[in-house]
């Protein structure tokens, strides 16, 4: 396993959701030795108390388009928001593998954190309480419905697909 500063820098340095994702399910199958593959991400305006969720029984992950684009108005680095990205892809992967509890997922996606990534980084601070700890305006957006309009995020999850040319 590499070093919490090694694995620190990767984080640091995503360039988008297909690599992030990779991460994580590196990171989850190092963790916990659990693995699935074939996940589309969609992103949509939703409620701001919900960041993602993943549809049971499918294939699919929906992260809140509106929360995404706060964090990213709000973080100071791209360090911060990737590592917003990073714990959201982490705990609705968790819920893809069959894991329903809530509570359960919310503690697997913090002690992964914690050993991956270390006490201070913000992804953990974040799994151990919630993006509002990090970035407390997002406290104060009212968004209560749900958009009609979703996004399919292209080449996400590129490793599990395959292509016939």
């Amino acid at each position: 396993m590499q070093s919490q500063a090694e694995f620190q820098a990767k984080v640091a340095g995503l360039k988008n959701f297909d690599e992030t994702f990779e991460l994580v399910k590196i990171s989850v199958y190092e963790k916990f030795k659990m693995h699935r593959a074939g996940l589309s991400l969609i992103l949509q305006v939703m409620p701001t108390n919900l960041g993602a969720y993943h549809i049971l029984g499918s294939n699919v992950i929906v992260m809140n388009s509106h929360v995404l684009a706060a964090i990213r108005r709000l973080s100071n680095s791209e360090k911060e928001y990737n590592a917003y990205v990073f714990m959201v892809l982490t705990h609705e992967y968790l819920h893809s593998l069959g894991i329903v509890d809530e509570n359960t997922v919310r503690q697997m996606t913090y002690d992964l954190c914690k050993t991956m990534l270390g006490d201070d980084h913000s992804s953990t601070k974040m799994a151990k309480e919630d993006p509002s700890s990090l970035f407390p305006q997002l406290r104060n957006m009212v968004q209560t419905q749900f958009g009609r309009e979703f996004q399919l995020v292209k080449n996400f999850d590129r490793a599990s697909q395959y292509y016939i040319q």
